[in-house]
């Protein structure tokens, strides 16, 4: 058995989803993992600190016993900035705010609209009416002073923007990191 499916079996034993699996050369061995999701489900609680020492425990076992040559172990959770990898991950999360990297600039495809150099994209993720995905965003203007911010009125005046993309175009897609502090909801730019 492979040390991917070792660490799998292990991790999905003890309820949650393996995400990723990373070896370095300097014998770190590093496991991300969340709670599973199936299409219809309410989102899962985050991963807790107790959740990766969980695991971590399992697998310091499961890996002694199957003489697994590692220095270091690392469990932890994807993140508010989490890596989306497959078409199950961009499902999970529609209606999220991502980061959109395409691997080349959108070109003429941008029929002046937008940048024909443009790579980056931060918006909401959508299911397209041709049942690809497309990101929906308001370009918010530069404000007039520093520091000024731009109110929800002129935001809600400006135009949506949407982009649809295949899976396959994109270099990278990573849920934005949108923190609420102190109670404040964060604007996202598409609010009418």
């Amino acid at each position: 058995m492979t040390l991917h499916q070792t660490i799998e079996d292990t991790v999905s034993g003890l309820g949650y989803e393996l995400v990723e699996l990373e070896r370095s050369a300097g014998g770190l061995l590093r496991v991300t993992i969340d709670f599973p999701w199936a299409p219809g489900q309410p989102p899962a609680p985050p991963v807790t600190v107790d959740d990766c020492e969980r695991v971590t425990r399992q697998l310091q076992f499961t890996l002694e016993v199957e003489g697994v040559d590692y220095r270091r172990l690392e469990v932890s959770s994807p993140g508010i900035d989490r890596l989306l990898r497959n078409a199950a991950d961009f499902e999970r999360f529609e209606g999220e705010m991502v980061d959109l990297t395409l691997k080349a600039p959108i070109g003429a495809a941008a029929t002046g609209q937008i940048s024909a150099n443009r790579k980056r994209f931060r918006g909401q993720l959508q299911r397209a009416e041709s049942g690809g995905w497309q990101i929906a965003w308001r370009d918010e203007p530069a404000p007039a002073k520093p520091g000024q911010r731009v109110s929800a009125r002129k935001l809600a005046a400006l135009p949506l923007n949407v982009m649809g993309f295949a899976l396959e175009e994109l270099r990278e897609a990573r849920l934005a990191p949108v923190v609420d502090f102190k109670g404040k909801r964060p604007r996202t730019g598409d609010e009418s």
